[in-house]
């Protein structure tokens, strides 16, 4: 803000506070911080990485607020409100679970990041999706600031600007590009994406034709991701017009949430490209896209690009033929092989990092594939696959990340796995179970009241689940709502060494 508000900082906060002092004050706010969740079972090995990546969730958003007071990288000015300004942030990656995890844990903050996006937008025009404190960084494709709005409201935060934010997001889905590392105004090829139903894709070796894509060294269309990616948006957007009574709005993008299905190739199973003619582009979804695969993917391949339909579990399953066909083709996935060296394929795909087969537990597109199978006939594999990947990718060891954790993206999923439950699709408000490390995990909600999750016999060898009650009443289904957390109360969970139950698909 100023040199002089600089010096009143100092002052304000250290006038007189020893170092000590200043130590304790620390060690006590993040004794209260972590302590909102408390795990009892386990082994210390097992809690380090728990408290760490619990730790690594406060990172972001930064309140940057000094005396009432914060300078805005949107319009270069210094602005006076009583309410704090968060900047730093990554919607793409952060959407999944991080936002979600605060929610939970501190909703009151959580509206104040989302008043901070709106204040952002009132002051530049745009929706951030990488606010920085110096502005928004071009960075990964489309509008998950949307998703986050929508999952905020439908969890009960309603203390932000709901009007403002739907306008901001109405904007960017009809004036912004949707082109990775780029901000600003739409081109051709959104245009194109509108009127066709998806993003067009060029062949191997065809020269970039449009001049927005063209206009930035190095950018790629990344078509299919992009398709895919504003399906979800696009869902989001209408679902929230819906909540708050926008009719037109509701009714224009419900359809665009469908176009995910546009680029579903039958013949292989997989999300594909198309070229501008509406012709398929017959790739292979492990390795063509050049570097990154950007051309058609972004920072993956095909094979997690295939299941990035979170908003529509139910329309997935449908296209790939029914709960049996999605769990074969999940299984295929964590056991399909690289079909080339290891360096060759990491030259090309450098973040697609902690694999299991071609799942990558290292890039933030594949958090949610683990617990969909709780939408096939065998949810056990759910409970299987999170804790092979809590114990192999998330040790108290170097390590312990296994790719880009980007500032509580990552651990926000190590998080939540390891307490038993995730939100697999933010916007809805809606959490799937699966094993939790734990013998007992006790949530402290801002409310008053503590969640439970009871897994007395829980451990390596019985990590399944047998059967489950929530305050006492005997669940169906692996899922609960965010209102029945939010009431407080304890879901117990009966552990073994192995299921073969069965249990109700809840999409």
């Amino acid at each position: 803000i100023s040199p002089e508000q600089a010096k009143k900082n100092l002052e304000q906060e250290l006038n007189g506070v020893s170092f000590d002092q200043l130590k304790d004050k620390a060690q006590a706010t993040w004794a209260k911080t972590i302590g909102k969740i408390k795990v009892e079972g386990g082994t210390e090995a097992q809690k380090r990485s728990f408290y760490t990546s619990l730790y690594r969730c406060y990172a972001r958003m930064v309140d940057i607020s000094e005396d009432g007071k914060y300078y805005s990288g949107y319009d270069k000015k210094v602005h006076t409100d009583t309410r704090p300004f968060y900047s730093d942030d990554y919607t793409w990656g952060n959407y999944l679970a991080l936002h979600p995890l605060r929610i939970i844990l501190d909703p009151e903050r959580e509206a104040d990041m989302l008043e901070s996006y709106v204040r952002m937008y009132k002051e530049s025009g745009w929706m951030p999706e990488y606010p920085k404190p110096y502005g928004d960084r071009p960075g990964m494709f489309g509008f998950k600031s949307s998703v986050m709005f929508l999952d905020a409201y439908r969890k009960g935060i309603r203390n932000f600007d709901t009007k403002t934010a739907l306008e901001g997001m109405l904007k960017n889905s009809e004036q912004a590009t949707m082109l990775p590392s780029r901000n600003g105004p739409k081109g051709a090829l959104e245009d194109f994406y509108y009127a066709k139903g998806y993003y067009p894709a060029l062949r191997p070796g065809e020269k970039e034709t449009d001049s927005l894509t063209a206009a930035k060294r190095g950018q790629k269309r990344s078509a299919v991701a992009i398709t895919l990616g504003n399906s979800y948006d696009s869902w989001a957007l209408s679902e929230l017009a819906k909540e708050l009574g926008n009719q037109g709005v509701a009714k224009k993008f419900a359809p665009y949430a469908q176009n995910y299905k546009n680029l579903y190739y039958a013949k292989n199973s997989f999300f594909m490209p198309k070229d501008a003619q509406g012709n398929w582009i017959e790739i292979d979804p492990k390795f063509d896209g050049g570097h990154a695969g950007l051309d058609y993917y972004n920072e993956n391949n095909g094979w997690n690009y295939r299941w990035n339909v979170q908003q529509d579990i139910k329309g997935l399953t449908e296209l790939m033929g029914g709960p049996d066909k999605v769990e074969q083709n999940l299984d295929q996935l964590f056991r399909e092989g690289l079909d080339r060296p290891k360096p060759v394929f990491w030259e090309k795909f450098p973040d697609q990092t902690g694999l299991i087969g071609q799942f990558a537990m290292g890039n933030q597109v594949t958090f949610f594939i683990p617990y969909l199978f709780n939408y096939t006939n065998s949810p056990w594999k759910t409970q299987k696959y999170t804790r092979l990947l809590l114990d192999t990718w998330f040790q108290d060891t170097i390590f312990g990340v296994p790719g880009d954790e980007d500032a509580g993206s990552m651990c926000s999923f190590a998080v939540f796995s390891a307490m038993g439950f995730y939100p697999t699709t933010p916007g809805l408000p809606r959490y799937s179970i699966t094993s939790p490390l734990f013998t007992k995990v006790s949530i402290a909600l801002p409310n008053g009241k503590t969640f439970t999750i009871s897994a007395p016999k829980s451990s390596r060898t019985n990590k399944f689940i047998q059967s489950a009650t929530l305050n006492g009443k005997p669940l169906t289904s692996l899922s609960f709502t965010h209102e029945e957390l939010m009431q407080g109360g304890t879901l117990v969970l009966d552990m073994g060494e192995k299921t073969d139950k069965k249990w109700t698909i809840t999409y």
